[in-house]
């Protein structure tokens, strides 16, 4: 992989705390999960973040969220396996 090549970062805020979702999130999916979870009356959604690590965040009708899309440098260990997490307090 060359150091020009790119990929889509897609960011959500979810009142004040931010997280980068992982490559191969479905972000329309994502959003549709969190708009049942406000109507429901709130519940916990799931997601994998950079890092590949699983984020489970409870959304009701008082959270605030700010969903954001960018293009980064291509990173090849997000995977979006959360079998396979980095970054961490175990990595060498």
């Amino acid at each position: 992989m060359s150091d020009s090549e790119t990929m889509v970062r897609t960011q959500i805020s979810v009142d004040g705390s931010t997280f980068f979702l992982s490559q191969g999130q479905d972000l329309a999916g994502l959003q549709k999960r969190i708009e049942e979870a406000v109507r429901s009356g709130g519940r916990f959604e799931s997601f994998v973040v950079v890092g590949n690590r699983v984020m489970s965040v409870l959304f009701t009708a008082r959270s605030r969220v700010v969903v954001s899309v960018e293009t980064v440098q291509y990173d090849p260990r997000d995977t979006g396996d959360a079998g396979d997490p980095y970054g961490g307090f175990l990595d060498s």
